[in-house]
Parts: C-alpha cells; structure tokens; sequence
C-alpha cells in the first residue's frame, strides 16, 4: 500500500479543527453583556454583584493590563431547546498567551457562589438542565502576557498602560451534541496515538485505515445525523486492549499555581480560586477525576478570601477527589532557604493540612524548583513524609539523569522513595505524544514499569479539562498506548515502591544545571531572606528566654505569621529574583515590614530578660550594657545564646607599609597593595599566606551576562570568555574605627557604576571583613568578586541547610563541569590537608571556584562570590541603585571555623543596658554540634524545643544542658511529635546527645 499518514494526518487536523469541533455546538444564541470596569484593584464578591453596571457588546475593548472588568451576562433560554444540553461560552480576547498567562475569568452565580473558570482552552459554563434563563458574572482579569526575552515595564501596574488590551470576543448560549462532542475525543486520541506508533507495526495502520473510514463516513453538511456512524467505525479499534507489558501511567490532576512569577500575589489568589472551582465543577461530572494540590498557603488563601470555592474544595477532599499533597507552605526554592526555613516549611504546611483537613501528608511534591539540597531527605523524613516527586531535573543542559525511580540519599544518610516522571512535564495534556514519551524515556524500564503523570493547565493555574479526561479513559487500556489509571498520589507511590523495592540510589544534591543565576539575581530579595531568617532565630530565642526565666506572654501569633511570610517569599520563583518587578518591589517592602516588625519583637524581649538578668555576677548587679550573642558560638568571651561584657582587645594596628598597607590584630596579617587590593593574609596559627604567590584577593570582577534563554534565571558558561578586572582605585584611604577597628576604604568607578570598599579588621578576629557599597547601574552585567587562593583543594564545601555539601574543584566529568556556578549559604570552605580558608557572606549565595597549577608548581584555587547581576526580563530594572554586601575572609580555617563564622557575619551581637549578663537556656560542649533553633512548643503547652544539629560532617556527642526546670526531654520530629532516634535521657538538665554526621535532632523540654 501507498504511504499516506501524512495526508491523513493533515486531513484529520482540518476536518477535527474547522469541522468537527465548531460542530460541538451546533446552535448558539448570544448573550446581553453588561459590564463595570474596576476602578482599582480587585474587590470583594459581593461589591462587584452589588456594582452599578452598564450596557456592553460583544466586541468592546476592556482591561488596562491588571485591571479587572465584571460581565454581566444573560438570556431567555429559547423555548425548543428546553431538553436540550445547554452551555454558556465565552471568549474574553484569547487570541495570545496559554492558560493562566493573558485574560482569565471566574463565573459566578447571582448569589455569589463560583462556577467555574475560564481560559483560552476552556471557554466554557455548564447551564442547569431545564433551565428558562441564565443569568451569571465574569470576574475578568486583564492579566498582561509578559513576552519571554521582551523588556516591559507591562510587570508592574505602577508603570503599565492604562489602554484596554483586550476585546470581548464572544458570549453565547450554545445547544451541545454529545455525540459530536465524543467522536472529536474518538478521533483526538485514535489520531495521536497512529502519529507516535512505529511505521512498521501493524497497529498504526489499522488505526489510521479505521481513522480515515470514519472520515469518509462523516457528512460535513450534516455532522450530527453522521456522528453515530462513524464512531461505530472507531469502535472496534478503541476496544482492542493494551500490551500486556505496556508501561503503566498513574494520571494526577494537577495544576502548578505560581505563587507569584509574572503575576502579583494578590493575583494568585484569584487564580487559585478560578482553579478550585474548575476542578470541583469537573468532579461533578466526573466522579473519577482525581486532583492533586501543594502549597498550604494557596488554600490558606481561598479559606481567607474565597470561603464559597473553599467550601466546595472541603467537599471534594473529604470525598477523596480532592488531595494536599506536598507537605510545605508553599514549593519553594530548596537551595537558598537556611536551614530552620527549610524546617519550618514543612512544619507549617504539614500542620495546616492536618488542622485543616486531618490529612498527614506523605509525598513532598515540588515539580518546578531549581534544583534540590542534599538536606532535603533528613527534612522530608523528619516531616513525618514518605516520598518525594519532581519533574525540573529534565531541564538539565548537559547530563540526562540515569533514573526515574530512585531512592535519594542525602547528606546525612536518609534516603527517600524518589519519582521523576518520564512524561517531561507537569503540566501534562495526556497527549499521544506525551504518553508515548514517559513510555519510551522511563528509565528504569528493565526492572520498573510505573510512573506518574502530573496533567493538566499549570504555571499560571487551570488545571485539567473535561478532553484530557476522554483521552485518559480512552486509554485506559487501549492498544499501543500505555494504560492510564486515574488514581491519587499516595496509590502510585505505593503500587511503584512494591514494584521496585531495590532501585537504586542518587547520593547528594539534585543540582539542575540551568538556571544558575538564580542564586544572585535580585541582591536586595536574597538580603530580605537571610536577614528574616536570622532575625526569627533571634525573636525565637530571646522570647521562648523571656517567657521561661521572666513569665513574660510568648508572641506565638506574630511569630507564626512572620515565618509565613517569609516561607510565602521563598517560593520558587519570588526569592531566586525571577518575578516580575510587582512581585519584587513588593517583596522589598514586605521585608523591610517583617524586619521592622522583629526588631521589635527583639527589643522587647531584651528589655524584659535584661530588666531580670539570670546568673547575675558575684557581687549581685551588673548595672551597664550587655552583649548579647544569638549566635550558637561564644565570641569575645560572650556566651553562646546569652550576654556578658566583652574585656579590653588591644586595636588592630593599621599602617602605610612601602607600596601598600597592613591591617594586623596579633591574630592576623592582612597587606594590601597601592589600590587597596589583598595581597597577603596570614593567621598568626599556622603562619601560611592565604592568598597565591602573586595572586589577588577582593578582585572585583565583571562579565558580560547576556544568557540565551532565560534572563533573570540563567547565567551560561560562556559568560567567562570575556572579564574584566577592576584594579585601579580612584582613592584610597585608611580608617581607625570605633572598638579598635582598623579598616582600609578604597572607591572604584565601573560604566556608569560606583564601588566603594571597606576592609576592616577587629580586635581578635579571625577574619578580615569587607564591606561593599555598590551604586550598580549598569544592565546585563554579572559582578564577581574573586580570592586567588593558596590552597590545592579537590572540592569546595558549601553550606548547605543543617550541613554542608563537597563539589569537585576541577572538571573531569560532564557532571563536574556543569557546576561551573554552585549555590553556598553562609560560607564556602576550601582545603588541603592541614590547611583551609574559608569565604563567609552575610546575604549572597552564587559562586564559583576553579583552579590553576602556577610555574612554581603550586597550586591556585580560586573562589569569586557572584555578587550582582542585571538581567532585563521579567523585571527590566533588577538590581539597579544601591547595594551593600558583607563578606570576609578567614585564613586558617577548618570547616568548624567556617560554620562559627558564617553564623558570626549573619548575626551581629546586640549591646543593650542590662542588670546583669544573661545566662543561655541551653548550652552545648562540642564544638562540632549547633544550637539551630531555641523556641516555645507550637502547640502553645510553654514546652521548650530545642533544634541542633552536628556541623562539621563528623559524628558528634555533646551534653545539652538546659538551665531552666522542665520535668522531662524527648526528642521529637519536625511537627514536634514524639521520635525514636534509639537515644532516652533521664535527666533533662543535662541529656548526652550522640550524632551521626550532619544528624539533626529536636528536643522537646516538658515543662
């Protein structure tokens, strides 16, 4: 026979989208359009039905980009079509951009009550059979389409234009022929899967013959009355049932709502809302359809600001349709968050879904983060949660994961039931093509036959369709395709875990390699968040010490609303810089509010614990100021987690030495040249020079950054081929500082951009601390700063959450090179044996490290803190104006060092009058273990919990000592729930604690 699949493939596309699918509604009325246009910003439900509306048409321009404009719409439903299905169709101007990126709309009742949503896949309401009119709103949403690489100032409603964008295209009534409507699903399916089966099988064949007789059987000038005919043709080859062997797909409703990304959060809420009520009208019709939700806070949202979508969303998660999944407050970044950030995600999402909903949460589901810590397994198992599901490590540019079921090993030793789906997407259609792919891609095929298929509209929100639906039954068990089963979460982990109980294992980070900019993009975000989550660690501990030692009332409410925000602005798209710039001015502001808002917090209850000061000294008052150390380490003679005096350090001496000058504390040495560049640093200890032989520290360093794809979140490697050094100072200056500080300043001039260096170094510091004022306006520029260093290390160490995570220094693998640009929190620690320095930062997260071998043989390690960049889209203005970033560098070191001082640089001591110095809570006495995290029970029992975790990588034992009376101690899990580690304490005064390496252990204090 003659080759014709591509004529019928053409000929089937033409007759299903000019004929057949315009013939699902084969008589339409139009309705009568009222509309009032929003002055403003969104209102509540009941304002906008109470509106003042006027007369509209169909083709009318409406919306300001963010604008909204409600519709009025109604009709007398003609008498002969009373037994007739009826549907409401509306078209708010979708000619560009896909779900949830241009115009949306939700449908409500007259009453207040939502229908349903629309987009430009579904345009459609459902109409009470027997109904004699209808009459419903549209809340219209004029959302912008913000083009991918285009520069808009469309982002901000601030800066966007005030002309309408779009037009109001059509709203009808419509008569429905299902028949009509189920041979388009016939032939959708049947048509796709012939497209994707081998040329040399027969089925392919037979379909298509089939395909094209159903063609020939359809009348065009009479659709309806031919429909039956062919199908009745389609039948048999639908009815053939699948492989014995076919791959075996278990379809999850799914819908990945943004938090915020090219969309404000208070438009978020709405498209949650718009999503809900979708899929619970779906699951009307469609008792089968199960539909999986993350993120704690978008429910949280609707529970808020929707209550009539998040009645019916109850409903449905009460009937087992509707299931939480994910565990978190909302899917966030995983390799920025710090460590009890990352706890605390779960902490709060898991305890709203139980408190909620009495749902314990076992699959930790984040399908689109950039990457996933080392930490992460510890943290999901210390949850209470089982498995871990993501898709975005298909994005990876140069090295194609091995697995799609693994058991995932983290940091510390935990390993988790792990699934990428094959499919390559979360926002699946259930396309032939699609289902063909995760058949053909699973990797584990030989000893696995199960995945998962996340399906329908996401990023902006939508969620499945009543199509993906027809397909998904037809291929239930249908010859050619894999067989998909709609079924929840929790039955695919568990039918995939028994299937493959030996898979293997992934040991360390998911590191995605894409997407790397994302560590540095938007500077003052990245401040926001570190800042928040050391000053919640100080709120924590000093209240939980004011409430136990002076009875002074806990803020529990204010603390659990700011750690909300803060998690709420470590969604994956808000803290990597990536949003546009609504979401970031917004997110600027609001950490300065949460900021404001815990100084407070801390001010008070120093106040209080000073005004009654613990352990006061030997002659009963100490009247004067205290130091108060939040830090999990003693400096300078104060306490960890208490306050003392700090005694006379003799001033660090600062001198103009030939050429150069000298900054030098007895503990460290520190030379710099005629243009304020770091030529030497030696700790007195071990008297090595941390910098290379004719090498350069605090170099700044800058690269053209014009990425080939996506701006603000990638930076590609070829970034590198072109530098440029910024040696020469305009001044330089010595400082003699208050506390004894001596300090070196020095003012550089780049393009149109100002660098103004401060290098200090304190009495008796280990480090040597550089401060940086930048006025950056320069546009798609990435700035580095770079130490050349003398050490021979094979791997960098960057801390990560409760941890820290080794990375090769060289590039002998793809898996190697591919991490040219790596994410660190507080400090990236390089080393030989014997030897190691250390870079800490008080709020930047990209680096890079690299090495070179010098003529004299040695070897030359070099580590450059990213430290801004300038992309242009989404937010055409990243970045731009005034910075100040912190670092410092610490010669010497061992990994222990570099954890004190990372802590140190990100947690300022505090002087405040006091009665007397203040004892610490709790006390450890190694070295190797941290105090992460001292606060009340969340129940509200005035329980003490206690959170630490060993440091170095090391087994550790320490004695935790708790200086206040509790009846008993027990360790307990995230969600502060009894835990067996295998270790009981009799005395909660003093509990010997042993650790595994990187082992995080909570206890919980009786009291």
């Amino acid at each position: 026979m003659h080759d014709d699949r591509i004529s019928l493939e053409r000929r089937l596309s033409r007759v299903l989208t000019e004929r057949l699918i315009p013939a699902i509604y084969p008589r339409s009325v139009g309705l009568t359009v009222r509309r009032w246009d929003v002055p403003g910003e969104p209102v509540p439900v009941a304002d906008a039905l109470a509106a003042d509306y006027r007369p509209a048409a169909v083709g009318e321009a409406w919306g300001p980009a963010w604008g909204t404009t409600w519709f009025e719409l109604s009709v007398e439903v003609p008498p002969e079509w009373a037994t007739d299905e009826l549907e409401g169709v509306v078209d708010l101007g979708f000619e560009r951009g896909g779900p949830g990126f241009a115009a949306e709309g939700l449908v409500y009742r007259p009453d207040g009550t939502a229908v349903k949503g629309i987009h430009p896949f579904n345009r459609w309401f459902p109409v009470d059979a027997g109904a004699t009119s209808v009459r419903v709103f549209v809340e219209a949403s004029a959302n912008p389409e913000i083009t991918m690489r285009v520069p808009t100032l469309a982002g901000d409603v601030e800066t966007a234009s005030a002309d309408p964008i779009y037009v109001l295209r059509r709203a009808e009534l419509a008569v429905v022929d299902p028949e009509v409507r189920a041979l388009v699903a016939d032939l959708d399916v049947l048509g796709q899967l012939a497209a994707v089966l081998p040329i040399e099988e027969p089925r392919g064949a037979q379909i298509r013959a089939s395909v094209s007789d159903a063609l020939d059987a359809i009348d065009l000038r009479d659709i309806s009355g031919s429909a039956s005919a062919a199908r009745a043709i389609l039948a048999p080859v639908l009815a053939r049932p699948a492989n014995a062997s076919a791959h075996q797909i278990s379809a999850v409703g799914h819908a990945h709502i943004d938090s915020a990304w090219l969309w404000p959060l208070r438009e978020t809420v709405r498209k949650v809302a718009r999503t809900c009520s979708n899929v619970t009208q779906l699951m009307d019709d469609h008792p089968d359809l199960i539909f999986a939700m993350s993120q704690a806070q978008q429910l949280a949202w609707i529970e808020e600001y929707r209550p009539e979508v998040f009645a019916r969303v109850k409903e449905k998660i009460a009937s087992g349709q509707f299931v939480p999944v994910g565990g978190m407050w909302v899917e966030s970044d995983t390799n920025m968050p710090g460590g009890e950030a990352m706890a605390r995600q779960f902490v709060h999402g898991k305890r709203y879904f139980a408190e909620t909903f009495g749902i314990d949460t076992q699959e930790v589901w984040l399908p689109d983060s950039f990457g996933y810590s080392a930490a992460l397994p510890q943290l999901i198992a210390l949850s209470g949660s089982r498995y871990f599901l993501t898709q975005k490590i298909s994005w990876n540019k140069t090295n194609v994961f091995p697995h799609h079921t693994f058991w995932w090993e983290g940091i510390d030793g935990t390993r988790i039931f792990t699934h990428f789906p094959p499919i390559d997407t979360y926002n699946s259609d259930l396309s032939g093509l699609e289902l063909a792919r995760a058949s053909r891609q699973f990797a584990d095929k030989a000893r696995a036959n199960y995945s998962l298929a996340p399906f329908g509209w996401g990023d902006g929100g939508g969620g499945p369709t009543r199509e993906m639906l027809e397909r998904a039954h037809r291929t239930a068990d249908l010859e050619g395709s894999p067989q998909v089963t709609l079924e929840t979460p929790a039955s695919f982990f568990a039918k995939a875990e028994a299937d493959y109980p030996q898979a293997p294992v992934w040991w360390g980070e998911l590191y995605l390699e894409i997407h790397r900019g994302t560590y540095t993009s938007h500077a003052k975000i990245k401040q926001g968040n570190r800042r928040s989550e050391h000053l919640l660690r100080e709120a924590e501990l000093w209240a939980t010490t004011a409430a136990v030692r002076c009875g002074v009332d806990y803020p529990y409410e204010a603390l659990d609303r700011l750690w909300k925000t803060v998690l709420l602005h470590q969604f994956h798209d808000i803290l990597p810089g990536s949003s546009i710039a609504w979401v970031n001015r917004q997110a600027r502001d609001t950490y300065q509010a949460v900021a404001t808002e815990l100084e407070t917090l801390i001010g008070d209850a120093l106040d209080a614990v000073g005004s009654t000061a613990h352990a006061a000294t030997a002659d009963g008052r100490s009247d004067g100021a205290q130091v108060f150390n939040a830090a999990p380490f003693a400096r300078d003679g104060i306490p960890a987690l208490g306050s003392g005096t700090v005694g006379e350090l003799a001033a660090t001496v600062v001198e103009r030495s030939a050429g150069g000058y000298v900054l030098d504390n007895g503990s460290v040495r520190a030379v710099l040249d005629a243009d304020g560049l770091i030529r030497s640093v030696v700790d007195a200890a071990t008297g090595r020079d941390a910098i290379a032989p004719g090498g350069v520290g605090n170099l700044l360093q800058v690269h053209p950054d014009l990425p080939n794809d996506w701006d603000a979140w990638d930076v590609d490697a070829f970034y590198r081929n072109t530098r440029t050094d910024l040696t020469d100072a305009e001044t330089v200056q010595t400082l003699s500082l208050p506390g004894g500080v001596g300090g070196v300043q020095t003012v550089r001039r780049y393009g149109d951009s100002t660098f103004s260096h401060l290098i200090t170094l304190a009495p008796g510091a280990a480090a040597l601390e550089i401060q940086l004022d930048v006025d950056w306006q320069e546009r798609e520029t990435f700035l580095k700063a770079a130490f050349e260093l003398d050490v021979r290390a094979e791997v960098s160490s960057s801390e990560t959450q409760f941890g820290h995570v080794n990375r090769a220094t060289h590039d002998n693998t793809s898996w190697d090179a591919a991490k040219f640009e790596i994410c660190a929190h507080r400090f990236v620690h390089l080393a030989e044996p014997g030897y190691g320095v250390a870079v800490v930062n008080d709020s930047t997260y990209g680096h890079d490290v690299t090495r070179t071998v010098r003529d004299d043989g040695g070897t030359t390690t070099t580590l450059r803190l990213s430290l801004l960049r300038a992309p242009r889209w989404p937010d055409p203005e990243t970045d731009q104006g005034q910075h100040r970033l912190r670092y410092a560098l610490v010669p010497g070191a061992t990994i222990g060092d570099a954890v004190r001082e990372g802590y140190a640089i990100n947690l300022p001591v505090r002087i405040r009058e006091a009665e007397g110095p203040v004892a610490p809570l709790v006390s450890v006495d190694s070295a190797d273990v941290v105090v992460e995290s001292v606060k009340l029970a969340e129940d509200h029992s005035g329980d003490v919990v206690v959170r630490l975790y060993a440091a170095t990588g090391c087994r550790a034992r320490t004695t935790v000592r708790a200086d206040f009376t509790a009846s008993a101690v027990e360790s307990v899990d995230l969600l502060e729930r009894p835990l067996d580690i295998g270790q009981i304490w009799d005395d909660p005064a003093a509990a010997l604690v042993d650790f595994r390496a990187f082992q995080i252990v909570t206890l919980r204090y009786r009291r």
